[in-house]
């Protein structure tokens, strides 16, 4: 009996390799497959067999090749079936459909008109069903449903806390997998971000983070190719780390937190109060910004202060390889990075790379897509490419 489920075992071993080498290099023949891999020719081929027949695989013959027989090359197909990414935050929902080769074959906003969290998740299931419908003829339909959530998720997959829809202890998973009829699974936002940073754009960090400085702070870890979560999963909530003693409340409870510096809301609320007007939009301080607005570059440079602090603090704790930054304010402000990396000056304080983020809005719901394909192939590690 251990004999066949080792058999077993090391059959599901060897696949979710093979899915691994072909899903990176996109097209492979099986000779390449087993250079890579190491496995011998015949396990190749049993295994491409076995994933043709259940058409997870296609076949594709080169057109032009130097010498010899053309070779037959092996892709995933992609339209087998579909996962959906879905980014939940205050006022709207994104929702994003990957087919199984990681193409976003559609991406839509649906405005909330209420963050009552019974409408919210009405809202969700119907969109789901209705998208659901839309992946009918694929072979395997739906396969996956990955929901972003702004706040607190435990690692049991429960909501602690939204701060920003005012949630505390809601059940999302179970309510949303009634209403929409299909498994869910939810994830904090950040740290959907920070995997999709790592899968569309640096496979090579093994030790990522992801910072987003757009309604608050959120920080996504990426350890060894994994998530780092902490006991209960509420690690990375860096916003609230406190950077100046007894400074702005905050809606946590304390005084202080970066987020209440750092993030572009707080600019935001400050730049309010300056200008003498009372909403400020993002467009407003891009359009000052390519204006050289005396006031408002030096709350940028203000801005850029703070967020430097608490990232210096980041990666003196983490030693990441790769930092991302998600803040469409950093994209318009010339030479942010430089600006930034002036002020990480520390002997200590280590990493590699430091990016300004080219996913921006989007990442989270291809986090959520990438994560969904992840799962359902059963691979240790994934690699895609934007269209």
């Amino acid at each position: 009996m251990a004999a066949t489920g080792d058999a077993a075992y090391i059959k599901q071993i060897n696949r979710s390799l093979i899915l691994q080498k072909i899903i990176e290099k996109k097209m492979i023949s099986r000779a390449d497959l087993s250079k890579l891999t190491d496995l011998t020719r015949a396990t190749i081929s049993v295994q491409a067999a076995d994933l043709l027949e259940k058409e997870l695989v296609v076949e594709t013959q080169l057109e032009h090749h130097s010498v010899g027989r053309r070779p037959i090359m092996l892709s995933i197909n992609g339209q087998a079936g579909f996962v959906l990414g879905i980014d939940l935050d205050l006022g709207a929902m994104t929702f994003a459909l990957s087919d199984l080769a990681g193409k976003v074959v559609r991406l839509e906003t649906i405005p909330l008109q209420s963050d009552s969290y019974e409408e919210v998740v009405k809202t969700a299931a119907k969109n789901i069903r209705r998208i659901q419908s839309y992946c009918e003829e694929s072979r395997y339909g739906l396969v996956s449903v990955v929901v972003g959530v702004h706040g607190l998720v435990t690692l049991e997959e429960h909501v602690h806390f939204v701060p920003r829809l005012g949630w505390t202890d809601v059940s999302l998973k179970t309510d949303l997998e009634e209403a929409a009829g299909l498994p869910i699974t939810l994830e904090n936002n950040a740290n959907l971000c920070s995997f999709a940073e790592r899968v569309y754009a640096h496979p090579e960090a093994k030790n990522l983070l992801g910072a987003s400085f757009s309604s608050g702070i959120g920080l996504g870890m990426m350890m060894n190719e994994d998530f780092f979560k902490g006991e209960n999963g509420f690690a990375g909530e860096a916003g609230h780390m406190i950077v100046v003693p007894n400074g702005r409340p905050c809606s946590c409870g304390n005084k202080g937190c970066w987020e209440q510096y750092g993030s572009e809301s707080a600019l935001f609320r400050e730049l309010s109060v300056k200008k003498k007007q009372e909403t400020i939009t993002r467009a407003d301080v891009i359009d000052w910004i390519q204006a050289r607005d005396e006031t408002v570059m030096e709350m940028m440079d203000e801005f850029l202060f703070y967020l430097s602090v608490g990232l210096n603090n980041m990666i003196n704790l983490y030693n990441p390889n790769v930092v991302v930054l998600n803040s469409e304010l950093l994209r318009f402000y010339p030479e942010a990075i430089k600006r930034i990396e002036a002020q990480l000056v520390s002997d200590i304080s280590h990493y590699r790379e430091l990016h300004i983020s080219k996913l921006g809005k989007q990442a989270c719901s291809l986090g959520a897509c990438a994560l969904g394909i992840k799962q359902f192939f059963h691979i240790s590690t994934l690699q895609l490419e934007m269209d």
